[in-house]
């Protein structure tokens, strides 16, 4: 239908031309421009070296890779060179792909793809058109105009959520843009606003979790808001209220350094993507969140902690993160969850979504949340969260969680309290696996019988950021952690719980493998129905109260 709806949109009359000059919105990468000028493609987490091919002749290696080269993301790359060089490859590569793919053919006409298309294409106009004789400008429009009839007719078939918004405001752009084209505008911002009332609920949420999703949706209901009031036009009030509701869930997923929180499949963003996107939207006073789309905060001093403190979303993309948590002193990532699987392949994805990739505690060979049986990929068996308590003291922020993952299983539930001190430089928490109801005592009392007794085996997790440089001390019972800034953390556990520093791996996008790095690992037996962990990450004495810190050279995840 996508196929036949795209072959009919080609019977449109053509634009002919431009309303109003259109201004870029979206912002590349110099370095991964220079890289596709060399024939260096590094899409969707594949890399595919032909420097004497174009785009289009490069045999795509997964569908993914297809895909991204389709939404024509690149362009922001090319244009971010600021040069000749970059504006002949990506004039070059558009007339390419008008002439294989710009009559309905190929991998590229979907919705989603097709509104991702067309906000680059209008978005650079000037650099894709600068210099071009009638005869490449009328093909353009021609092609841009087809791209818009094509959206126009089938917007209603992209996947509710982020796939609907990247339609509706590819739709809006070009409607806006290009003359003849203003009777497609309406009934878009129309269906805009009441997916702004359908998909983002009334705290400001998405039914995914994933926070770099929900800065996507906001970075284009901001486009489509600026280019209705390039226009002379409002947004309407759902589209509005949308934008601010979000902007506070975002705010609070934020760390000090300006990326996300990585859970449920997102990554931190593109540098300054997310900080763009705030600066655009007034800063509203009101009451701060309890849970921001069932994450917890806690700030001081530029140290944050973001805690995964709701059940994880049953659909495709969840994982079984609950109670997990990031830290991040200043601009470092300290500690931090491994991160999305799905640019690696399938066994990444599925190793990626499971508890012991996360900071948090895991009992051996059991996720708090599980997949469904028979190999389908969505949580069936998700853990309910029991408790979830902010509190205040002079001492500093606490949070007090637990969820009830292994009750059915081992009649374990997880407790964790954690206290972030007033001057930031001091967490503290204790991780509890008890039976909690009477229920769960016979429960644990069975299995134990049944194994002899031998106990639960759990093993709590800090993952490291691939950046922090970590060596056991004082004997092995302490993990001293250096940050590029020159700031010394200290790792130390209480109790009885085995002390390890053992591998792990970051899973990044826009790297082609996942990156190195370890994990701090405490393991324990719970042979009665409470067990108890302790521990504590504190920056050690000697480290100053501020550090200047301005040496990044960490290559930001892909936009």
């Amino acid at each position: 239908m996508n196929r036949l709806a795209a072959l009919r949109a080609g019977y449109a009359r053509p634009s002919g031309g431009f309303l109003a000059q259109p201004e870029p919105r979206s912002i590349g990468a110099y370095a991964r421009g220079r890289q596709l000028l060399s024939g260096t493609y590094l899409l969707a987490g594949q890399l595919v070296e032909a420097p004497r091919q174009s785009l289009w002749e490069v045999e795509p290696p997964s569908s993914a890779f297809a895909a991204e080269a389709q939404g024509f993301g690149w362009l922001d790359d090319l244009a971010a060179l600021g040069d000749a060089a970059g504006r002949d490859r990506a004039q070059r590569w558009t007339a390419e792909w008008i002439a294989r793919y710009g009559r309905g053919r190929g991998p590229g006409w979907e919705p989603q793809l097709a509104g991702r298309r067309l906000i680059r294409w209008v978005n650079h106009a000037p650099l894709l058109l600068q210099g071009r004789d009638e005869a490449e400008v009328n093909a353009w429009l021609r092609a841009t105009t087809r791209q818009l009839v094509f959206l126009a007719r089938r917007w209603p078939k992209a996947a509710p959520g982020l796939p609907r918004f990247e339609a509706l405001a590819g739709l809006i752009h070009a409607g806006l843009a290009l003359e003849g084209m203003e009777r497609h505008v309406d009934p878009a911002v129309t269906a805009l606003a009441r997916d702004c009332t359908d998909e983002i609920d009334a705290e400001g949420g998405i039914a995914s979790r994933n926070p770099e999703e929900l800065l996507e949706i906001l970075t284009l209901l901001l486009w489509a808001e600026q280019a209705l009031q390039g226009a002379g036009r409002e947004a309407l009030p759902a589209h509005r209220s949308a934008i601010q509701r979000i902007v506070p869930v975002l705010r609070a997923l934020r760390h000090a350094d300006g990326g996300l929180a990585r859970f449920h499949g997102g990554g931190r963003g593109a540098e300054g993507k997310l900080d763009r996107a705030l600066a655009g939207v007034p800063v509203l006073r009101g009451p701060q969140l309890e849970l921001a789309m069932g994450f917890a905060r806690l700030g001081a001093a530029r140290t944050t902690v973001i805690v995964d403190a709701a059940p994880p979303p049953p659909g495709l993309s969840g994982h079984a993160s609950t109670l997990a948590f990031e830290l991040t002193s200043g601009r470092r990532p300290l500690i931090v969850c491994c991160g999305a699987g799905a640019p690696f392949g399938p066994s990444w994805r599925k190793a990626g979504r499971a508890t012991p990739s996360h900071s948090t505690l895991a009992i051996e060979g059991f996720s708090s949340s599980r997949l469904a049986s028979g190999g389908q990929e969505t949580m069936a068996d998700r853990a309910r969260v029991l408790r979830a308590d902010r509190s205040l003291s002079p001492e500093g922020q606490h949070l007090h969680l637990a969820h009830d993952g292994w009750s059915a299983t081992h009649g374990l539930a997880h407790r964790r309290d954690l206290l972030l001190a007033a001057d930031g430089r001091q967490l503290s928490g204790t991780d509890t696996l008890a039976a909690l109801t009477g229920a769960e005592r016979k429960r644990f009392e069975q299995l134990m019988t049944r194994g002899g007794w031998a106990g639960v085996r759990h093993a709590l997790r800090f993952h490291l950021h691939p950046d922090v440089e970590a060596e056991l001390e004082m004997g092995g019972s302490v993990v001293s952690l250096a940050l590029k800034s020159g700031e010394i953390w200290l790792f130390r556990p209480e109790g009885g719980a085995s002390l390890t520093l053992e591998p792990s791996v970051y899973l990044q996008r826009g790297r082609l493998k996942p990156r190195a790095t370890k994990q701090i690992v405490l393991t324990g037996v719970a042979v009665d129905f409470e067990d108890r962990i302790g521990w504590t990450l504190a920056k050690a004495q000697d480290t100053p109260l501020a550090i200047r810190d301005l040496d990044r050279e960490d290559l930001p995840d892909r936009p």
